[in-house]
């Protein structure tokens, strides 16, 4: 009989005890659990040089040029993360991959300067990750800063703003270009495409019911939902035909970059934002496979990070940040070996090689990736909640703090426009409700529990209410007859003290 060896972890450096995403799982399992690390993030990788390469005039060609470079940078800076040389990657089970923080202020450098527009971008990119890179040791130091009811509140934020991408993945965008004129798309939330996307997420939750099935259930789910696609004609597979085998990406293929103040102080408010969603997605990482996560890792990470922002323009692609829905399958699958994530990672690199083999995964509809992005997404959020129910709410205001910190965060999630009104700094910074909760949530945490530190005597009558359960023992006492009222016994008159002032109260 065959038995099967269980999977082993690599001595932490300097001899520690094995760390959880140290986790050797074999060739097979590791490069299985990489392709569907890059299924869950492939959409979002292509999404912004298919936007930004729209905003400046591209031809087809030269948009299937950015998306290679796209996912060739974010493959290198994938491995650059997960596996780490000395001060750059965190070596956590973390994607890198083409950030959206930065799509709408790239387009607004664009404006009406066309193709020539991107050197602009690139070169506003190049100095703000160089920026970046000259102050991650400061945001290394503000772990501290980061307790359980800050990163609980930002990891369900993170969650929960995700969810409107799933949504726009099975709706598709309500108007599209046709003949060069802007019409309203006939297929919007069309009756199929969200059709498709449930059965998507009914095969993933079926699989995650079956034992064997339940840690490629995102990856089998994804695959059936194309294969469905593929029989419906929702999917065109003449795409990968057109497409050549092999291509490098040519450094600097659109012209040498173009230095500008104003683009480059634009930028470095964006690589701020990337910098704390960054911060929030390596601590939300190593919360969920339960690895510490101290300043140096964070520095080590907002280091590669920057220095893969610095280098993507080189390569013709866009600001790097971690991917918050791998986080989400982490999560989900249980599966916390970086070397799996590194090998998603070497994956990218080769199809950022190979435009035909970059077409075969472009292959997967958007609805299809929304049904699974339902889960990937609600997981995340669920992690959140997870955390937050560690937080001690007794006596202090930590319940302001979640409060606060979710309500920002959701604000620019359910009405976008809402900051129109204030300076473009501001509206960089609090347009991503990832980086509003973490604003908010560090900043009244430093104001109640660091520069106020202690429990107050009085906290506010949010803090103070008490939870909307009925606890084990006061359940309890009502079954015996009793009151809950305060004035009826002494402090200690529960099930295991029946000194009640009413002797009626407890028998």
């Amino acid at each position: 009989m065959t038995q099967t060896m269980p999977a082993t972890a690599e001595a932490a450096p300097g001899g520690a005890p094995p760390r959880p995403e140290d986790e050797n799982l074999g060739a097979g399992r590791t490069i299985g659990y990489g392709v569907q690390h890059i299924l869950a993030m492939f959409g979002g990788v292509i999404a912004v040089p298919l936007i930004v390469g729209g905003a400046a005039g591209l031809d087809t060609a030269e948009k299937a040029l950015l998306v290679a470079c796209g996912l060739f940078v974010s493959g290198a800076a994938t491995l650059l993360q997960t596996l780490g040389v000395p001060y750059f990657g965190a070596q956590l089970p973390l994607v890198q991959g083409t950030s959206f923080a930065a799509v709408s202020t790239m387009l607004a450098i664009i404006g009406d300067r066309g193709g020539e527009g991107l050197q602009h971008v690139f070169g506003a990119v190049i100095a703000a990750g160089l920026i970046g890179l000259v102050i991650a040791p400061f945001f290394g130091r503000i772990v501290r800063f980061f307790p359980e009811v800050v990163t609980g509140s930002i990891i369900t934020i993170i969650g929960l703003s995700l969810m409107p991408v799933a949504a726009r993945w099975i709706t598709g965008n309500e108007t599209i270009v046709v003949n060069g004129q802007s019409v309203a798309n006939p297929n919007f939330a069309s009756l199929g495409n969200i059709g498709l996307a449930l059965f998507t997420f009914a095969v993933v939750i079926v699989l995650s019911k079956i034992q064997v099935l339940s840690r490629l259930a995102v990856l089998l789910g994804l695959a059936v939902g194309t294969i469905v696609a593929l029989i419906l004609g929702v999917a065109d597979a003449s795409v990968v035909a057109r497409s050549s085998l092999v291509a490098f990406p040519q450094p600097f293929a659109f012209g040498m970059p173009v230095f500008e103040l104003g683009a480059i102080l634009s930028m470095t408010i964006v690589i701020l934002v990337i910098m704390v969603e960054t911060t929030a997605d390596l601590l939300a990482v190593g919360e969920v496979i339960g690895s510490k996560v101290d300043s140096r890792r964070v520095s080590d990470g907002l280091r590669a990070d920057m220095i893969s922002t610095a280098i993507a323009p080189v390569f013709n692609a866009f600001p790097a940040s971690a991917f918050a829905q791998n986080v989400g399958l982490v999560a989900l699958t249980g599966i916390k070996s970086r070397f799996a994530v590194a090998a998603g990672g070497a994956i990218l690199v080769v199809l950022g090689l190979s435009p035909m083999a970059a077409a075969v995964f472009s292959l997967i509809p958007g609805p299809v990736l929304g049904g699974a992005g339902i889960v990937l997404f609600g997981t995340v959020a669920a992690s959140g909640v997870r955390t937050l129910a560690k937080v001690d709410y007794q006596g202090n205001n930590n319940i302001v703090i979640v409060a606060a910190a979710i309500a920002f965060g959701l604000i620019p999630v359910v009405s976008p426009d809402f900051w129109h009104a204030f300076p473009a700094w501001f509206i960089t910074i609090f347009h991503s409700g990832i980086s509003a909760a973490a604003v908010t949530a560090v900043l009244l945490n430093l104001f109640f529990n660091t520069l106020l530190p202690g429990r107050p005597t009085d906290p506010s009558g949010f803090a103070a209410a008490p939870a909307r359960r009925v606890q084990g023992d006061e359940v309890e006492v009502l079954r015996r007859g009793g009151t809950l009222d305060p004035d009826s016994y002494e402090p200690d008159d529960r099930v295991d003290g029946t000194r009640a002032k009413d002797p009626d109260a407890v028998h």
